[in-house]
């Protein structure tokens, strides 16, 4: 078989379920159908209402749970990951369902699965890594603001505002509600995401979602309230189908689709890492788990579903109610799909108010208020990172917003690493080999028409202007030694300011001498010819013992020192200190020839 195709095919099988997944299925399917139960209870009102947010109704939010939850839970690259609809992908959704309807976001959902699949065969799932948590931190906390903010038409009980931002929208809709103010479903919505809140501090384990939902449904029922329900559902799934295909919108999708992608990896891979982080012994694939959402967003649409992702709060759930393998998971969709094919009847009489609340109180505990203070607390980087990501998100979009705090981040962080570097003037001491066995006099001569600096650190774009405004103010004096022996890293743009440093001081009639400079630093050096034409004229060395010995050759030629005598030539001291250290195994500073250099 050809090496390629057989790497190839080696890729694949790796990204596919394997038989020890089957065999931890096999382990505790009691503690396992107990979870998956648990979730599905979890669940039910939550992708009834992320459906209805998205545009596309509840059987859309209730397929995606179903179809995407037991593909990802077989495929993905978490043993304890639950995938559905969420918060995040709504608030992507809803803009596409004002530009495109709702065939644009079935197409979306199919064009985000492919790049996904694609991301996973190119094994993309290790970047994650690189994502600073203030981004991811403020990621979040703007997510829950944009779905606390889309819920405030259904809590009012007004229709939902004609405007694309959600602020604005939920502004118009507390005008309309105050020009024609109604109590019940206010009360409604309350009832539930107070009820939620209070009973996660109270009893976390027990699902007061469902619970809440169920009261408010049945007080509503029995009172005769006039609110708005979720209406009609279809029993069952719908066939597969491609009719919503339209290859001339495939364009202007594209765009969507990629946001869709991306907000799809980066949820679910974070998802998955906190699955890891609340387990011993758990640690998921992120090639493999993007596999499994690409299936899991290739097959959603099919059915009418709307595009998924890993969903935090069902795989917290999934973990603290005992899961230990991909069973949990799937129970969890075959459970959604038993009540999809059986109770449709009496899921379609919940009010919309009550499903408002339960995603109101989730963007609530959303929000870590003791990791955000932290975080914010941490450094003034962290925390602008953090409120730039945030208000980006609540403003911009979630791709956009990633997008921006990365940058952000980044600047930020090369702007600390740049920080590090420094021109150090150096004293010529006694163990760099600048005077020896010379009597004083001479030592002052050289202190006067020699000075050493130390670069150190990283020169690169972001540090180098400092670095040669530093440079620049040097006195006047004949020899320049720049010792490099701990710069960490050079790149061209430091490379050329750099050689730019070197001509104004040659300009000035300063001669510079460059020593210790790195194995791997020598080509972006070389390259650029900033050491082309010092290395040619005798003025690079490898340590600075010698190019202080050669700078002193130098004056003793030019008449600035007295001419060495014959007592100076019985050999010099042994180097001692740092820059002995740089010529540990080189000759000492005295072997070195003398040079002729002009001034």
């Amino acid at each position: 078989m050809n090496p390629l195709l057989a790497r190839a095919l080696s890729g694949l099988l790796s990204l596919l379920p394997t038989r020890s997944d089957l065999a931890a299925m096999r382990g505790r399917p009691r503690r396992d159908l107990l979870a998956g139960l648990t979730v599905a209870v979890v669940a039910l009102p939550l992708a009834l209402g992320f459906g209805i947010s998205s545009g596309l109704g509840a059987e859309a939010g209730l397929a995606t749970a179903v179809v995407a939850g037991a593909l990802a839970a077989v495929f993905g690259g978490s043993s304890l990951q639950v995938s559905g609809p969420t918060g995040a992908m709504t608030v992507v959704l809803v803009p596409i369902v004002h530009a495109h309807g709702p065939s644009g976001v079935l197409m979306v959902g199919l064009m985000a699965g492919v790049l996904l699949l694609l991301l996973a065969a190119a094994r993309a799932g290790k970047y994650m890594a690189f994502v600073p948590a203030p981004v991811v931190e403020g990621f979040t906390v703007g997510i829950a603001c944009v779905i606390g903010l889309q819920q405030i038409p259904a809590i009012l009980g007004v229709p939902v505002p004609d405007e694309e931002k959600v602020a604005p929208a939920a502004l118009a809709a507390v005008r309309d509600y105050l020009g024609a103010p109604d109590w019940p479903a206010v009360t409604l919505a309350l009832a539930v995401a107070g009820l939620m809140l209070a009973g996660a501090r109270w009893r976390p384990a027990v699902p007061f979602s469902l619970l809440a939902v169920a009261a408010v449904t049945i007080a509503a029922e029995t009172t005769g309230l006039d609110v708005d329900r979720i209406g009609t559902l279809p029993a069952g799934l719908p066939a597969p189908s491609l009719g919503f295909v339209d290859p001339s919108a495939l364009s202007s999708l594209i765009a969507p689709a990629v946001a869709v992608a991306a907000l799809a990896a980066l949820e679910s891979l974070l998802s998955a890492a906190v699955a890891d982080g609340m387990t011993v012994g758990q640690k998921h694939d992120p090639d493999r788990e993007l596999f499994g959402q690409g299936l899991a967003n290739l097959a959603s649409p099919l059915f009418g579903g709307v595009p998924a992702t890993g969903a935090i709060a069902r795989t917290a759930v999934n973990v603290r109610t005992g899961a230990t393998s991909r069973l949990a998971a799937l129970a969890h969709a075959v459970v959604l799909a038993v009540i999809v094919f059986t109770a449709a009847p009496l899921v379609s009489r919940i009010p919309l108010a009550a499903l408002a609340g339960v995603l109101l109180a989730t963007a609530v505990r959303m929000i870590e208020v003791g990791s955000v203070r932290a975080m914010a607390r941490a450094t003034r980087s962290d925390a602008v990172v953090l409120v730039l990501t945030a208000c980006a998100t609540l403003i911009l979009d979630l791709v956009q917003a990633v997008v921006i705090g990365l940058i952000v981040a980044g600047a930020l962080a090369l702007r600390a690493v740049a920080r590090n570097a420094r021109v150090d003037e150096v004293p010529l001491h006694h163990d760099d080999g600048a005077s020896g066995s010379h009597d004083a006099e001479e030592h002052a001569l050289l202190a006067e028409h020699i000075v050493a600096y130390r670069l150190d650190g990283p020169l690169f774009f972001a540090a180098a202007h400092r670095f040669l405004l530093e440079l620049s103010e040097v006195a006047d004096v004949s020899v320049v030694i720049l010792r490099m022996s701990r710069v960490t890293t050079i790149d061209a743009s430091g490379s050329l300011v750099l050689k730019d440093a070197i001509e104004k001081l040659e300009r000035r009639g300063i001669t510079v001498l460059v020593s210790g400079i790195r194995d791997g630093h020598h080509r972006p050096l070389e390259a650029l010819g900033v050491i082309g034409r010092l290395d040619a004229t005798g003025r690079v060395f490898a340590t600075t013992p010698e190019a202080i010995a050669a700078a002193r050759e130098l004056l003793h030629g030019t008449g600035v020192l007295p001419a060495p005598g014959p007592a100076r030539a019985e050999g010099p001291p042994e180097p001692a200190g740092e820059a002995a250290r740089e010529s540990a195994g080189g000759a000492s500073p005295e072997e070195a020839p003398p040079t002729a250099l002009p001034l």
